[in-house]
């Protein structure tokens, strides 16, 4: 497998060039203080190479060796505790954290761009604070001041960790049922016990505390996801002066044995009365998690992506190096024995495909974190709701398309090792492994679909897309002549998107199958109109540049390439939508 390089410049092009973050900033107070451009390149800079020094090393012996479970402690693999301090002390668990509590404060397209190259590196290692700094995202928003004060800072710094705990066996996506118990305390803590399965992270070697955010419901609580609460359970109690006590009531009873990912631990994690403390108020437990449901969801999202981007580093270069045959137009490499496979039509097709998709990702991905920053900084309350809306609207797209799309990536990339893909030694088998995950974990890619089709589109009545069609609309009549090439099909993809919206709003009144009949394949026909959009502009910040720099020479060629090759998926996409539900329902349940 190739060593992996973090992709710095094109990271700048999208920053810099297609959306001019800078200016964003520059309009957001809170921002301008903390950040510019010459900032954000040197933090990107200063990421992208611990993550590939540090971290991309123990990708693959970390898979081998796996975490190890032995009467309640975890360890992760060799390194990893290592690896984590070095991450830490650079500050990289709170990029994003509040700089009240020792965080850097930066904004979310920052911190989206460090989520990908931590990713990129080794999913299992970024796990670790990914869920940390999810947790902190939860406290910062709903925690006391004095639990804020307790628990931020060592969370921050990387010397606390944290988990979130929300699934038990019986009970997934539908947290209503939960069974986990809060008894209320004389002292104001609450007892917690109960148990909760696939929580990442829930036990390890590499911080000295972790923090878990536990949904349960007190005694009186009523039914269903009203009643849920949401606490803070460390598993070493924290004394007043902020040192480290005894020994919480919890504990890790195994780790899952899993396709991928299996240097994150995966745990089943048991609360016996385990001293618990209030976040937020009393059976508003959802309410807390949905604060940070989408960061969440979006860092999976950027989780697809960056196994994409692994992958396509490995492909492009053993195409570059691999040769077999000949060109069908004849020899190119004369002096060799055959031709280095990327002359063959299908293995360009399979990278460019890799390239588009990746790139386009970055894009959007990064798109939708400005959307994130411009709802949570901005002073101007229509500007911050739209903002708002408009993330409600994407990030199940972000979620469930990047990763769908990060699956044919990766099966992309291994395809094109041939044989040796399959093979454990080359590393792109892993990638795949790996990735399967990310259409699983923080809502399946089916619920991700059920949410904007359900609750986005039809619960909005529309209007929360007309946000996102309208900006494309008024870019289209905006652009100049020489962009013609890129926004009329994209004009076309809108138009042909608007047309599935109205006919999903109209046939979900008469018969509620349909929303989740169409919500799949809608949401992938938003996708590949999204990355349109992002194409488009990409192709407008590097036109006029290509004949002076390859890198704008690429990136119109691929823009070209998305528009012959990719973006008219949509139109079988768009049948299936209207196909209806019926079809679903024609066999009961003896006959499948």
């Amino acid at each position: 497998m190739a060593d992996y390089k973090a992709p710095l410049r094109d990271m700048r092009f999208v920053l810099n060039e297609v959306f001019e973050v800078s200016k964003l900033w520059a309009e957001l107070p809170a921002l301008a203080e903390l950040v510019d451009e010459d900032t954000a390149n040197a933090i990107l800079e200063e990421a992208g190479k611990v993550t590939a020094g540090s971290i991309a090393p123990l990708n693959r012996s970390g898979d081998e060796e796996g975490c190890s479970w032995d009467n309640g402690a975890v360890k992760t693999p060799a390194g990893f505790p290592e690896a984590y301090r070095t991450y830490a002390e650079g500050g990289w668990v709170g990029v994003g954290g509040s700089p009240e509590f020792g965080g850097m404060g930066m904004p979310k397209v920052i911190g989206a761009q460090v989520e990908e190259m931590v990713n990129s590196a080794s999913l299992s290692f970024g796990l670790y604070p990914m869920l940390t700094s999810g947790a902190c995202l939860s406290i910062l928003n709903h925690a006391s001041e004095e639990l804020k004060a307790q628990y931020l800072p060592n969370m921050y710094a990387g010397v606390w960790a944290g988990s979130m705990c929300l699934t038990e066996p019986h009970a997934g996506t539908d947290l209503g049922i939960i069974r986990t118990k809060a008894e209320p305390q004389a002292d104001g803590s609450y007892k917690i016990s109960g148990t909760k399965i696939f929580i990442t992270g829930g036990e390890h070697d590499l911080t000295e505390n972790i923090i878990h955010l536990v949904l349960a419901k007190l005694p009186d609580a009523p039914a269903g996801p009203k009643g849920i609460s949401l606490f803070i359970v460390p598993k070493v109690m924290v004394n007043a002066d902020g040192s480290l006590g005894e020994k919480n009531a919890l504990g890790c009873g195994s780790i899952e044995h899993k396709m991928g990912i299996k240097a994150s631990a995966t745990c089943v994690m048991n609360f016996d009365g385990a001293t618990g403390y209030l976040v937020g108020e009393v059976n508003k437990g959802l309410n807390a998690m949905f604060t940070m449901m989408n960061y969440e969801r979006l860092g999976v999202g950027i989780q697809g992506l960056s196994l994409g981007e692994r992958s396509y580093q490995s492909a492009i270069e053993y195409a570059r190096e691999r040769i077999q045959s000949r060109a069908p137009t004849g020899p190119v490499a004369k002096d060799k024995a055959a031709d280095p496979i990327i002359v063959h039509p299908d293995v360009r097709r399979m990278l460019l495909t890799m390239k588009a998709l990746n790139e386009g990702g970055r894009a959007f991905s990064s798109y939708v974190a400005m959307q994130l920053d411009t709802a949570k900084y901005s002073e101007d309350k229509a500007t911050a709701k739209r903002a708002d809306e408009l993330v409600a609207l994407l990030t199940p797209v972000a979620k469930a398309f990047l990763t769908d799309m990060a699956l044919e990536t990766t099966v992309h990339g291994q395809q094109i090792f041939g044989g040796h893909g399959f093979i454990r030694e080359w590393g792109q088998e892993q990638l795949v492994r790996d990735c399967r995950i990310t259409q699983i974990y923080e809502g399946t890619n089916g619920i991700q679909s059920l949410d904007l089709v359900g609750r986005k589109i039809v619960g909005s009545g529309g209007s929360y897309y007309k946000h996102f069609a309208d900006e494309i609309k008024a870019f289209v009549a905006a652009a100049d002549a020489n962009l013609d090439e890129f926004t009329q099909p994209l004009a076309a993809a809108v138009q042909n998107l608007d047309e599935l919206t109205a006919w999903v709003l109209d046939r979900s009144q008469s018969n509620p199958n349909e929303i989740g009949a169409a919500s799949v394949e809608y949401l992938q026909a938003f996708g590949y109109t999204a990355y349109a959009y992002m194409w488009a502009l990409m192709a407008r910040a590097a036109l006029g540049k290509e004949t002076q720099d390859e890198f704008y020479a690429s990136k119109l060629g691929t823009a070209r390439f998305y528009f012959a090759r990719l973006l008219p998926r949509i139109h079988s996409l768009s049948a299936s939508v209207k196909a209806g539900s019926e079809s679903l329902y024609l066999l009961d349940a003896a006959q499948f």
